[in-house]
């Protein structure tokens, strides 16, 4: 099986093709020759998830899944959410995000958050979605060199370093994304 995984981000890329068994073979935007941003406009997770899913299969073609990861913060009302790349502007600058979120939360006793997934697949027709969920907290400060995004700020329960501290299978295993891509494979594996 053959799957565009809609994603110009090469450390999601290589999330998930390090949890996609050997049996599909996983292809980027780069290789079905799409280098536009694929539009990403929806006020939800699962919107914009489904939104790029869509687009690449009305205009490329091909069987595909896309995903939208948030960060969800209790203090703040579930904000950024939908807007979790976008939350410090459309420079999509992680560095600046992770700024803008703990500016908003220095004042606050309340860190805890959750970082959700959801993936939209687009196969032979038919639309399914896949929901990983992925507790735990914000730090005070940064710590970590691994992963991307708000992954030096974000601490699981259980866990006592951030995302970014932990190796990239622990995070799969326990992770959001891992979750839900999970989900997909198996549904994938019934076919």
């Amino acid at each position: 099986m053959q799957l565009v995984f809609a994603t110009n981000n090469p450390n999601k890329l290589h999330e998930v093709q390090s949890l996609i068994p050997s049996s599909i073979t996983l292809l980027s935007l780069e290789d079905i020759g799409c280098y536009e941003d694929v539009p990403e406009t929806q006020d939800t997770i699962k919107g914009n998830a489904i939104q790029k899913a869509s687009y690449i299969k009305e205009k490329y073609g091909y069987d595909c899944f896309a995903d939208d990861t948030g960060l969800e913060v209790d203090a703040l009302d579930g904000a950024p959410a939908g807007f979790s790349a976008r939350y410090a502007g459309e420079q999509r600058n992680s560095e600046d995000n992770i700024q803008k979120l703990l500016e908003n939360l220095k004042h606050s006793d309340n860190r805890k958050a959750r970082f959700k997934t959801v993936i939209a697949l687009e196969l032979q027709g038919d639309q399914h979605q896949f929901t990983g969920i992925c507790k735990g907290e914000i730090t005070k400060n940064k710590s970590g060199t691994n992963g991307f995004g708000y992954d030096p700020i974000f601490k699981a329960e259980g866990y006592h370093k951030t995302f970014a501290e932990l190796s990239l299978e622990e995070k799969n295993r326990i992770g959001h994304r891992g979750i839900a891509i999970n989900q997909l494979v198996k549904f994938l594996n019934t076919l």
